[in-house]
């Protein structure tokens, strides 16, 4: 029984000396594959020596050097089958290489690698939908553009082109979910993009005021601002608002909030014209001197002086 036990053993130290040895060879024969660029099959030995060394209690120096580079090249592997696919416009298979990549930077804790190629994803999907975007072809757009979107949000080019596409759907509400996404990015490397962004919230939320003015829904624009993210702009639509259905007390009480969610001198300037129509509207000819006299930017500075004007005169 005693020399069955050692026999035992001795298999079993013979094995694990297998798998160290293993280890090496088949991490140098993957690592001689992929330098030729025969990456498919580079994968499939940098694969081995990972599950290899899961037998391994303690891995010498060339053993753990070579178990921590299959990590690392099984990912530019992946990327390199990616990068050839989306050359060729294989989209799908590009993708499939990337989110591969992606998912073992993720698990071997190479953030760097997992950003690059959530961005590569990203940009492959918007390659991948342009052709359907430029065609008007709105719904596939939205398809293919909301995974990019999903894989890397910081690509504004793509998030621009998907919340167009949202908004020449009639899904005003996603077309600005996007665009305030694009406003919550750093402003210093995205200004331009924020710029459009707004841009298209401000245009496609007065088409849809004017939509509900036109039907003289008052109250309906007031619940479409009370769904904005952009507070600056939602405070602005109220008092509109409250102006189509002539409530010239509620705009007075609404005006402070209103004026302190501005961000920009003109959106300022803009709730101190309508506070002063107010006033004006309601026989308060000072206070409306006063508030038209605070309009000192944007497209209402010419009418504000010409009301001050004319307010002051009738004083006289």
């Amino acid at each position: 029984m005693k020399r069955l036990f050692l026999t035992v053993v001795a298999l079993m130290g013979a094995t694990t000396l297998f798998a160290q040895s293993d280890i090496v060879t088949i991490f140098q024969q993957g690592l001689n594959k992929a330098k030729v660029g025969e990456y498919a099959s580079a994968i499939t030995d940098f694969e081995s020596v990972i599950e290899l060394s899961y037998d391994v209690e303690a891995p010498d120096a060339n053993e753990t050097k070579a178990i921590a580079s299959a990590k690392k090249f099984i990912v530019t592997c992946y990327n390199k089958l990616g990068m050839a696919d989306a050359a060729s416009e294989q989209y799908e298979s590009a993708i499939a290489n990337f989110s591969n990549a992606a998912n073992y930077a993720e698990l071997y804790e190479d953030v760097a690698a997992y950003n690059k190629n959530k961005t590569l994803i990203g940009q492959v999907y918007q390659a991948q939908g342009a052709g359907a975007f430029n065609n008007g072809d709105y719904a596939t757009a939205i398809a293919v553009f909301s995974k990019g979107y999903e894989a890397d949000p910081r690509n504004t080019d793509m998030a621009l082109n998907l919340a167009e596409s949202y908004f020449r759907s009639n899904m005003y509400h996603d077309g600005m979910r996007i665009c305030a996404g694009i406003m919550a990015l750093s402003s210093e490397k995205n200004a331009e993009a924020q710029a459009v962004a707004q841009e298209k919230m401000d245009m496609y939320t007065n088409n849809e005021v004017a939509k509900l003015q036109m039907a003289n829904d008052y109250d309906g624009i007031i619940a479409l601002a009370e769904q904005l993210d952009d507070q600056a702009m939602a405070q602005k639509v109220i008092m509109q608002a409250y102006y189509g259905k002539k409530n010239f007390s509620k705009m007075i009480e609404l005006s402070g909030a209103a004026i302190e969610a501005q961000l920009t001198d003109e959106g300022r300037s803009d709730i101190y014209y309508l506070l002063g129509v107010a006033y004006n509207e309601l026989g308060q000819f000072d206070n409306a001197i006063a508030a038209m006299g605070n309009v000192t930017a944007g497209a209402n500075v010419a009418n504000a002086q010409a009301v001050i004007e004319t307010l002051t005169a009738n004083k006289q």
